[in-house]
């Protein structure tokens, strides 16, 4: 295929359009150009052996600072490490988040579900983001890792300004005014952990933050710096994906009644929706990664120094992957989906993140059988990762429809 596509259109994981509604692109660039160069981004991985070939090969396609600028001092542990530093940090922190770890928290998780529920389930309209999405999966990181709740408002405009600057300031990535408030935003998060640091040296608490001070890594200490550096990590990432995976399952669900009421009937199924909406969705919609050396990807050239994005959403829905994968399909048995990424960079938290979408389902139809979008309203999901800031909804039966069927 052809070293450079100028196709007409906006750059993909930037597209607001496209983070709306990404998967009949998806599928045709999967079917179409499964790997190709395209002006202002690098190179796009879309098929599923692509992106793939990208998430699984980091002696190729590296994590490291030039992946993707944060306006970061160091790199992000463990985001922006590789192999072989990257292994031991892993080996500190996976156990961390395991399974087997995760598993006692599923009861404050519930209690903290559904006392969000209880505070405007009678209400007939809600803000959804506000009153869930957002303070369900922040109150439940900023306590593993020992933040104060009442400054998550603090905390939600440090990952904004890291994450999406452009949103947050109106102008375009790469505008100084975009780029100068990433900064800020990054040395206000640098002053912030470097201040916590200093009071728990004095006294510990049974948190993350804590743990870090005392844990070593093959019998060395972890130094203030590399501290510092896994907690902004944490931060900016334990505070945007699981309240983008349920922006973005909760927006499906909302429009589709049969499939909430399969939910609310067999809830038993609600680990295998979970899948396939994490598959179908894809809130994290691509990875970044620079090539280290000349390579090829699907008969497209890369040079050492190109960027390099995996469209992981698009490589989950890919036929070669997944039987019928432009369908949504409940009894999906086997769903290798790379919602949570793939190969070492794999999510941290992805069973903390599974956790908390299956109690939130649970609990959610549980009590609230019926919802929608409130009509005439478009959610706007960022793009990148597919969150929405606002989200109206309205909770109980559609009388307009029940009336319409009598």
């Amino acid at each position: 295929m052809p070293d450079t596509d100028n196709r007409a259109g906006a750059p993909l994981a930037a597209d607001p359009e496209l983070a709306r509604n990404p998967q009949p692109t998806y599928r045709s660039l999967v079917e179409s150009t499964p790997a190709f160069r395209m002006d202002g981004i690098g190179v796009v991985a879309a098929s599923r052996a692509a992106a793939d070939a990208v998430l699984r090969h980091p002696d190729v396609f590296s994590s490291n600072m030039s992946a993707i600028d944060l306006k970061t001092r160091r790199p992000l542990i463990p985001m922006s490490i590789d192999p072989p530093a990257h292994r031991k940090y892993r080996k500190l922190l996976d156990p961390l988040f395991a399974p087997q770890r995760m598993k006692p928290l599923e009861q404050p998780v519930t209690r903290l579900a559904k006392e969000l529920i209880d505070g405007f389930m009678d209400d007939g309209e809600v803000d959804f983001a506000a009153r869930f999405s957002v303070p369900l999966p922040s109150q439940v990181f900023l306590t593993m890792l020992g933040l104060p709740l009442e400054e998550l408002p603090r905390f939600l405009e440090m990952k904004d300004g890291i994450i999406r600057p452009q949103v947050v300031v109106g102008q375009p990535l790469g505008h100084p005014d975009t780029d100068s408030h990433q900064q800020a935003t990054a040395d206000s998060i640098y002053v912030y952990f470097e201040k916590l640091l200093d009071e728990r040296a004095d006294v510990r608490r049974d948190d993350l933050m804590s743990h870090f001070l005392d844990a070593e890594v093959e019998g060395e200490r972890l130094t203030r710096d590399e501290i510092v550096d896994i907690g902004f990590q944490l931060l900016i990432a334990g505070l945007d994906t699981v309240t983008a995976a349920l922006d973005c399952s909760f927006g499906y669900l909302a429009r589709h009644p049969d499939d909430r009421r399969r939910i609310v009937e067999h809830p038993e199924t609600i680990g295998t929706v979970v899948e396939e909406l994490l598959r179908w969705e894809t809130p994290v919609m691509a990875v970044a990664r620079v090539a280290t050396r000349d390579d090829e990807i699907g008969e497209c050239p890369i040079h050492a120094g190109d960027q390099v994005l995996a469209l992981i959403g698009a490589a989950n829905l890919d036929d070669e992957e997944s039987p019928d994968a432009g369908d949504l399909r409940w009894d999906r048995e086997t769903n290798r989906h790379l919602a949570f990424g793939g190969g070492i960079h794999r999510c941290l938290g992805s069973h903390l993140a599974r956790l908390e979408l299956r109690v939130a389902l649970r609990e959610w139809h549980r009590r609230i059988p019926d919802y929608r979008v409130k009509p005439g309203v478009e959610l706007d999901y960022s793009p990148g990762i597919r969150s929405v800031d606002t989200f109206p909804m309205l909770l109980g039966p559609d009388r307009a429809s029940l009336s319409a069927t009598e």
